[in-house]
């Protein structure tokens, strides 16, 4: 973790900025103006790029991965622009709990991952790029989102031992936790063999 130098009252207003980021629902926004009905009445009724797949749209739910990935890392890169590396994880926390508990939702939102990737190409790109190349081979491989996600996430902590990124491996555990924590459901599915792949009914 980066030593916290900035006040109480900068770090708090990162957070409040980087939380109302990560909740922006682009999921259930494109879908809309796609005409593409209600993302909470398709598949899972998640918010996230997965789900929106389920709609047929490739496009819409290609848009949506970046724009969650997006949302992480505009946050990461403005809070440091702006103030440095303490707001930078601050926002970066906050942006991943936005998203996952969106206020505007009933703090329903996604599991996470588009903006866990967006948020670590931003801290430490190298990181990040392994990340998403280890969820695009685990995806490709197993043809299943949430093993991949777990994967890659899990991943993550080694990478940031193996390449030097120790002032962000706190947060990395952290935000690793919460992805596990969020994909419970699917952890149990994979367990028994019910899980769906790419593409299927349900996440």
């Amino acid at each position: 973790m980066p030593f916290f130098e900035s006040s109480f009252v900068v770090l708090a207003l990162w957070a409040i900025i980087g939380y109302l980021l990560g909740s922006i629902p682009f999921g259930l926004i494109l879908t809309k103006a796609m005409g593409l009905g209600n993302l909470r009445e398709i598949g899972s009724g998640n918010i996230g790029a997965t789900n929106v797949l389920r709609t047929g749209s490739k496009s819409t739910a290609a848009a949506t991965l970046v724009l969650d990935g997006a949302k992480g890392a505009v946050a990461v890169l403005a809070a440091r622009a702006m103030v440095g590396e303490d707001a930078a994880q601050v926002a970066a926390l906050a942006a991943f709990l936005g998203h996952c508990f969106p206020v505007w939702l009933a703090f329903k939102g996604g599991k996470g991952v588009a903006t866990f990737l967006g948020l670590m190409l931003a801290l430490a790109w190298p990181v990040g790029v392994l990340c998403c190349a280890t969820w695009l081979a685990a995806a490709a491989i197993s043809r299943i989102s949430s093993l991949s996600a777990i994967v890659a996430a899990v991943w993550s902590i080694m990478l940031c031992i193996v390449l030097g990124q120790g002032q962000i491996f706190i947060l990395t555990v952290i935000l690793v936790a919460l992805i596990i924590l969020r994909h419970k459901d699917n952890i149990a599915r994979l367990k028994d063999g019910s899980e769906p792949r790419i593409g299927g009914s349900k996440t």
